[in-house]
């Protein structure tokens, strides 16, 4: 009687069968029947590197078993012991062994699947799993534990979707995903593959060891000249890349940058930067693609030196030496060396990669990108941005660039920089070229906009200022574009005795200006007043009608017309019973909704209204007093603005807002100002002329954060804590007063009693230090808070 088809079926299943001289048998010994292979080219045991040679142009991939038997042979017999077909239970190599779903085919959502188990053994090389754990059983799969291999701890998602913990083992070729019910066991699983992972010797490529031979050999030309001959993977090659050229982990272990970019595993990731760099010899602008892979090798630090390999690779020994293709490369490497530097060994093989290309093409545009590089890889340091799209222009044309610095009360000054130039090294040639140097007071830098302002650290890189500023203009961020450097006062030291006829006067009055424009000067509105006409008369001098007319936000704070405008009236809170509020929301969104949104939108309306009224008054009694001004001078316009300043006690002193929490006048918090000042910091409650404490220097015992919100001030015996977004600015501008008080002082005798405060350089947030000069000497070693 003739089987069915179904059972049939079911028995070439089981059994196995041939067709085409091709064996089909049990699908989880087909696919995993193999032990995993490490690629000739690839990975080599530290210890097997006496009879390594070399001779691949790139790595390649083959497609018939018995000739990539015959490439992994060798390396095989040093990576994986040969297992005969013993008894499970007997082996003496086994460290951990135990029964694990190989792959999850049940689980919470389909549990009527019954889940299929294998004995796993784990030896000191390798992750061998065997269908039962009896004797002679059949091992059906075999992954092969490098250093590059790597393991991922059980997470509870997974426990969630399937009802097991699972643990995932990356190797060369194949991933394991096995899962336990109990955690403990999943925990031991792991910890135990990661020791044997831990403990084995680094794997290195082909191309390491090469360039371990290049350093040996570079005093004798005739073996570098064979070496780069025997070895075309040293050379150039226009076919693609398969694999990396130097050793990258398994796996894709956090290895996603943040941000819109996504990406897959290093080793992907590699490949596709080689493919990037073939499509850039053949780019009429290679400016974008450049970027895209500066901004790859920022999001993946692990692949600098890949690229540098890859980017010495194509430039060595070219089909046409100096054509534009080439001179792509080197343009990109240029890029890379203002932006990256690479680790020592890449570092060492790349100068002797220079030196040899100045040797054997002088005088050539190659050669003359090869002294650019040299000269930039000895300043390069860690940036925080790519290169901006004109950075990258001028760096292609090897030369600096033009960065605009605006002074208030001044023209813009045009100062060249390079992408190494910090901000303190600007600050300081405008400090010498304004002709400040004998000025007591302290300069930076600012970044500035409508709407925010803070100052660039000595430390920055103009380059990464410059680039955020493209960055930013790109977003099309209109409300609070655009943005600009700005040189200014840091810190004021001595403001009585600057000038009148001096380019300082001149930045005291504007920073004046602007402090009262922001509200930082508790005066009253007849007073306010009156400063606006003296700013009218410093800009245009006498009243004329046909004289420009600045915003009245530019004269008088806005906040002042906005205090007179009544409260609005807030909205209802929502009913409380549940029936209340469904007929609550079925008439908001019917006619009463449209209704309250009229509402709103008459009383927004009115609002505005008003405070165009309120506007027109003001600029009307700011113009009689400019009127009363006639004959006086833009100097004394100045002096005479600066004065009504002056007359608040805390001018001169830089104003944070903070929430205090122990406040001295009272418990719980209380918004307040913060001054710092050249000789105490004071509590002022805003809009009050008068402070509500004061401590001088020698009363402060410390200072410091407590957090990244939180910024404690030890005041004798009692400690302050300040709710506030700049903490390091706060911290650093006192720092910035200590320092330049203990310079200026001159020196005395040592006292008894307790030493003065001095911060700790080391403690310090980086990046908000003043530019140096004459005035000025680096903070003092000591204590810095606790």
């Amino acid at each position: 009687m003739p089987f069915p088809g179904g059972l049939w079926w079911l028995l070439c299943c089981r059994q196995g069968f041939t067709l085409l001289r091709r064996d089909y048998g049990d699908a989880d010994r087909e696919a995993d029947g193999e032990a995993e292979e490490e690629a000739s080219f690839e990975l080599r045991a530290q210890g097997d590197q006496a009879s390594l040679e070399v001779s691949l142009s790139q790595p390649t991939r083959t497609s018939s078993g018995s000739e990539r038997s015959l490439l992994v042979s060798e390396e095989m017999r040093s990576l994986i012991v040969e297992k005969g077909p013993g008894p499970v239970e007997e082996d003496p190599d086994a460290l951990v062994k135990g029964w694990l779903q190989r792959e999850v085919r049940g689980g919470v959502k389909t549990p009527w699947i019954r889940p299929r188990k294998y004995w796993f053994v784990l030896t000191p090389d390798s992750l061998d799993y065997y269908s039962s754990n009896e004797k002679g059983a059949k091992r059906l799969g075999s992954l092969v534990l490098t250093s590059l291999c790597s393991v991922l701890w059980p997470d509870k998602q997974t426990y969630k979707e399937t009802g097991y913990w699972s643990v995932t083992v990356f190797g060369r070729k194949h991933c394991y995903r096995l899962y336990s019910e109990h955690l403990n066991e999943a925990v031991r699983w792991v910890c135990a593959v990661q020791k044997v992972i831990d403990s084995k010797a680094p794997v290195q490529t082909p191309t390491q060891l090469l360039m371990r031979d290049v350093e040996e050999h570079c005093g004798s030309p005739e073996v570098l000249e064979q070496i780069y001959r025997c070895n075309p993977i040293l050379r150039y090659t226009s076919s693609p890349l398969y694999a990396p050229l130097l050793p990258f982990p398994y796996g894709s272990l956090d290895q996603s940058a943040p941000g819109p970019r996504s990406y897959t595993t290093l080793r992907d990731e590699a490949v596709k930067l080689f493919n990037s760099l073939q499509q850039l010899e053949s780019q009429r602008d290679p400016v974008p693609l450049i970027q895209g892979i500066l901004q790859t090798c920022l999001d993946l630090p692990p692949l600098v030196d890949e690229i540098y390999c890859q980017l010495v690779k194509q430039t060595t020994e070219p089909p046409a030496p100096g054509g534009p293709g080439d001179l792509h490369y080197w343009q990109l490497l240029t890029c890379m060396s203002c932006t990256f530097l690479p680790s020592p060994p890449v570092l060492r093989f790349l100068r002797f990669h220079l030196d040899r290309t100045e040797s054997r093409f002088p005088a050539s545009e190659m050669a003359k990108y090869a002294c650019f590089i040299r000269e930039a890889l000895g300043k390069t340091r860690g940036r925080e941005c790519v290169p901006s799209l004109e950075e990258i222009l001028v760096l292609m044309r090897r030369q600096e660039m033009v960065c605009t610095v605006h002074c208030p009360g001044a023209a813009a000054c045009s100062v060249a920089i390079s992408s190494h130039t910090t901000a303190e090294e600007v600050a300081r040639e405008l400090v010498s070229r304004l002709g400040l140097s004998q000025s007591p007071n302290l300069f930076a830098l600012y970044e500035q906009s409508r709407l925010r302002e803070q100052p660039v650290g000595s430390s920055t890189l103009l380059a990464d200022v410059l680039t955020r500023f493209e960055n930013l203009a790109g977003e099309e961020r209109e409300q609070d574009a655009p943005c600009r450097l700005c040189f200014k006062h840091y810190g004021f030291l001595d403001t009585d005795n600057v000038p009148r006829d001096s380019l300082e006067f001149a930045l005291l009055f504007e920073q004046a200006h602007e402090m009262v424009l922001r509200g930082y000067v508790p005066t009253s509105e007849e007073t306010l007043q009156t400063l606006a006409a003296l700013r009218l008369q410093s800009l245009n001098s006498d009243f004329s009608t046909h004289a420009p007319f600045p915003r009245l936000e530019e004269l008088f704070p806005p906040h002042v017309l906005h205090a007179r405008l009544p409260a609005p009236r807030p909205d209802p809170p929502p009913p409380k019973c549940r029936g209340a509020r469904l007929r609550a929301g079925l008439l908001a969104g019917g006619l009463w909704g449209h209704s309250l949104a009229k509402q709103r939108a008459e009383r927004d309306q009115r609002l505005r209204g008003r405070l165009r009224e309120e506007g027109a008054s003001t600029m009307a009694a700011i113009v009689e007093k400019w009127k009363l001004l006639q004959g006086m001078g833009r100097p004394e316009a100045m002096a005479a603005y600066v004065a009504l300043v002056r007359e608040w006690p805390g001018f001169g002193s830089t104003l944070f807002d903070v929430d205090l929490r122990a406040s001295p006048v009272g418990a719980g918090p209380q918004r307040l100002w913060l001054g710092i000042g050249a000789k105490a910091v004071s509590l002022y409650k805003p809009g009050e002329p008068e402070p509500l404490d004061s401590f001088c220097y020698g009363r402060i015992s410390s200072f410091g954060a407590s957090d990244s919100s939180t910024f404690r001030l030890s005041v004798e015996d009692r400690d302050l804590l300040f709710e506030t977004s700049q903490v390091d600015e706060i911290a650093q501008l006192l720092t910035t007063y200590l320092a330049s008080t203990a310079a200026r002082r001159p020196p005395q005798e040592p006292t008894p009693g307790p030493p003065p405060l001095d911060p700790d350089p080391a403690a310090l947030p980086r990046g908000l230090c003043p530019v140096a000069g004459p005035w000025q000497r680096p903070p003092p070693t000591g204590s810095f808070g606790s």
